[in-house]
This record gives structure tokens, C-alpha cells and sequence, in this order.
């Protein structure tokens, strides 16, 4: 049996919880030590994360303008047809498929499984053909236990999912509320602790005594907004909130708020707790969780294991909300002849099923292509570019519909989206000079659209004429 409809049932606590549930994953616990290893300061690494939490903060208000005008199920997908057109709203959607949010599903993935296989310790599988490559570049059996875990992870959470959008939501409040106490837990005993210097965190003296250059700033926040990425998800769900043009705004508000907050303060306590030069020799031995070294530096090995587990259980949570909120765009797509027709279907919980479906099988082949750092600047450089390209649309919408009623309209205006606009352009320019493998695979995903686009248009057209 399956339903036309989805059913609006989150209210303004459950728009909270996904936004927040869709931001906070791997990047609180693992990005401070890249940012340290390209910065080679503290006190810059929190620099980092103020200016990427209040761009990240100016990009959302100037979302939430446009998602309290236009808000509907697909996000930005939906903006862009009424923006731009609906061939820039295709190549959007299809790259949340190819390569933003899929990617993103995987990489949280592939950290959950890291951390349970430090726990666990599972057997390597397939350890023969690790060597085995695409080109070069892919190495799908490396690692292929921990591989198969995140695999596994995303394929029992597709199933979760499909009993409909409760149901996740659910299961995300119960895993913040872990989460946070977790966290602030570690806040709480490593600022007490005796090991702790809090002047170190803020000290803006690098190791390597040259100063800190403004694309080094632009690398390390690649790094910082892995950390705020997934707010937007929440305008994939539109057709599913209550009062969505004043829940949708009110929301991404406050979860982004409190995100910025709770980074900045676990941030320093890390800092205050670990070296730049401790930081940056994991970095470059490949222990990138710099959590776990923080904690274990007051805990013990005792420590080292709370935190495995913290980090499991956040994961978990972010990768159940990212896939939550990310089938609804080619749902939306679909209904419209714009992606394959199953997944124009609902099951009779009201859940996108076969959409989900396709992510699912679309993420585990990711899992197989590379590794996290690999897989989250490319997430970072393509989401980027949409952006800039929402925070325009609040300049264009403010033309094309003057007079049209707006629950929110962004602060600041036309100041803070212009400044948006300008720091989305300079990032993906610095991203292409200093991550040109990462930015090259993303586009290169992006533009599989373009051909697809004019395959489904065919398609379309085809069984019009049929009919």
C-alpha cells in the first residue's frame, strides 16, 4: 500500500532536533587537528571556528528569508525552480545525490565505523585486495572492515527510516540528549582538570614562527565547516513541518545558535588541553581525533573509551537525521518526471521508501571510494557554491516579489547575504587551487547532471506524447 501525501507532523522542538541532529557529527570530535595542522596555532583554530560559525550563522538567516517565502518539501531544489529555473534547481538536486548529502551519509558513516571498530577490533576482511585500485585514486578493499561496517550502519538506518519521519525524528532526540551530556561532560572535566591550560587555547603564536595567510584560513575553515554542514537539511523536509514559513526560520535560527556555542567551547577545551605540535603529529600519523587524546589525557584509557563511544553515538545520530532529511529532494524531483519514477512513491507510513532506497545503495558505494577528509572537502567545496547561490536568490527574490508577505526577512540586510555571497565565491576559488583533487571529483559529480537532466526532459516528454 502506499500514500500520495506526506504527512506534516514535526513541530517547532522536532525542526529544532533535525537541525541540530544534521550539524553536529564527526567534525566536533576530528577536525581541530587538520585546522591545527594548517593553521599551527591555537588561538587561530578558534578563529577558525568563530568566523566559520558566523558565516555559517549569516548564510542561514539569509536561508531562512527565503526558505519562510518558498518553504516546501525539497529545500533549496524548490527555491531554485522559482530563483533561477528548473534546469539549475536539476543540476542542484541531482548534486545533493551525487555527491553533497550522499557523501556526507557516508563519511559519518565511515567515522561510526572507525570508532566501533576501536572498540570492537574486527577482524580485517579482504585484506589480499587492499592494494587493489581505480586509477590510482580509489581503493575500495582498503580498510574493507570498516568499510562494511558503515555500510551495514546505512543500510539498517534506510530501513528505520522508512517507518516514516517520526519515527527518525525520535530516535534523533533520544541520541542529542546522549550527545549533549556527553559533551558537556567532557566540557565540564577537562576545563577542571589539572592538565588543563586555558591561555593555551587562545595563544595566537604559530609553531613554525611564520604568520598565518589568508588562504591557510580558507583551507583550515574547509575543515570548520564540515563541523556546521547539514543546517539546510531542514528545508528538505518543508512538506513535513507545521507552519513551515515560521518553523522553518525560527528553527535553523536557533539550532545554529546553540551549534556555535557548544563548538566553540569543546574547541577550547580540547586546545587547553593538547599542544599545536601534539595535534599536528597526529594529524600527520593519521590519529585524527583529536577528542580522544583530549580526554584520554585526564581520563586515562578509561577516557579513550568514553569518547569512542560519545563519538558512536554521535554519528549514529547525524547520519540517521542526514539521511532523514536528504531522501525528500529526489522525492520531490521525481514527482515531477525529474529522477526515477519509483521514487515518486510513498509506502503507507508516509516515508519516501524507494528514495531511500537509491541513497542508500548510492552512499555504501562512496563508503568504497575514499576516505574522510577526501570525501568531506568535496562535500564542503561543492555545498558552497549553493550557498551562494541561495543568499543570492534573497537579492533576487527581493525583486521579482517585493510585496510578497515574508515571516522573516534576514538581519542586516543587504550587508551580511552580501558578505556571504563574497565569502562563498573566495573559499570555492582558494578550494580549487589548494584541494584541486577534491574540487575536481565534485564537479566532475556535478556535471553528470547536466546530460540527466536532458535524459529525464526526454523521458518526460516522451510518455506525455504516449499519453
Amino acid at each position: 500500500m502506499s500514500t500520495s501525501q506526506l504527512s506534516r507532523s514535526l513541530g517547532i522542538r522536532l525542526v529544532v532536533v533535525v537541525v541540530i541532529g544534521n550539524i553536529i557529527g564527526s567534525g566536533v570530535y576530528k577536525k581541530v587537528a587538520p585546522m591545527a595542522a594548517e593553521l599551527h596555532s591555537s588561538g587561530w583554530v578558534l578563529i577558525c571556528w568563530l568566523l566559520g560559525g558566523l558565516i555559517t550563522l549569516f548564510g542561514a538567516l539569509s536561508n531562512a528569508e527565503v526558505a519562510g517565502l518558498l518553504a516546501d518539501t525539497g529545500g533549496e531544489y524548490a527555491y531554485y525552480k522559482k530563483i533561477y529555473n528548473k534546469f539549475f534547481a536539476f543540476i542542484f538536486g541531482w548534486s545533493l545525490f551525487a555527491v553533497i548529502q550522499t557523501a556526507g551519509i557516508s563519511s559519518l558513516a565511515y567515522v561510526f565505523a572507525q570508532s566501533f571498530n576501536s572498540i570492537f577490533s574486527f577482524p580485517p576482511l579482504l585484506s589480499s585486495l587492499a592494494d587493489v585500485s581505480i586509477g590510482g585514486v580509489f581503493f575500495p578493499f582498503a580498510d574493507f572492515n570498516v568499510k562494511l561496517t558503515a555500510i551495514i550502519l546505512i543500510v539498517l538506518l534506510t530501513w528505520l527510516n522508512t517507518r516514516g519521519i517520526k519515527t527518525g525524528a525520535g530516535v534523533s532526540s533520544g541520541i542529542l540528549i546522549l550527545v549533549f551530556g556527553g559533551i558537556f561532560l567532557i566540557i565540564a572535566a577537562g576545563f577542571s582538570s589539572s592538565q588543563a591550560d586555558i591561555t593555551q587555547a587562545f595563544s595566537l603564536a604559530t609553531t613554525d614562527d611564520k604568520p598565518v595567510t589568508v588562504s591557510a584560513v580558507f583551507t583550515a575553515m574547509l575543515a570548520a565547516f564540515w563541523g556546521y554542514q547539514g543546517w539546510a537539511s531542514i528545508g528538505y523536509v518543508g512538506g513535513e513541518i507545521k507552519d513551515p514559513k515560521r518553523n522553518i526560520p525560527r528553527g535553523i535560527a536557533i539550532g545554529v545558535f546553540i551549534i556555535i556555542a557548544l563548538y566553540m567551547l569543546v574547541s577550547a577545551t580540547y586546545l587547553s588541553l593538547l599542544s599545536i605540535p601534539a595535534l599536528e603529529q597526529g594529524y600527520t600519523n593519521g590519529n585524527q581525533i583529536a577528542a580522544i587524546e583530549a580526554v584520554r589525557s585526564f581520563w586515562g584509557n578509561n577516557g579513550a573509551l568514553f569518547i569512542s563511544v560519545l563519538i558512536l553515538v554521535t554519528t549514529l545520530g547525524c547520519t540517521n537525521a542526514t539521511i532523514l532529511a536528504s531522501s525528500r529532494p529526489y522525492f520531490a524531483m521525481a514527482r515531477e518526471g525529474m529522477f526515477f519514477k519509483k521514487v515518486s512513491t510513498l509506502n503507507n507510513a508516509h516515508a519516501p521508501a524507494n528514495s531511500l532506497l537509491y541513497q542508500s545503495v548510492w552512499a555504501s558505494v562512496l563508503v568504497l571510494s575514499g576516505t574522510f577528509d577526501q570525501l568531506t572537502d568535496m562535500i564542503i567545496f561543492a555545498v558552497f557554491i549553493y550557498y551562494g547561490a541561495t543568499t543570492l536568490g534573497v537579492f533576487i527574490l527581493r525583486k521579482k516579489m517585493p510585496h510578497a508577505p515574508r515571516p522573516y526577512k534576514v538581519w542586516g540586510y543587504p550587508v551580511i547575504p552580501a558578505i556571504v555571497i563574497v565569502f562563498c565565491v573566495v573559499l570555492v576559488f582558494n578550494t580549487l587551487f589548494t584541494r584541486p583533487r577534491e574540487a575536481g571529483i565534485g564537479i566532475v559529480l556535478m556535471l553528470t547532471g547536466v546530460p540527466m537532466y536532458y535524459w529525464f526532459k526526454k523521458n518526460n516528454k516522451q510518455e506525455a506524447e504516449d499519453e
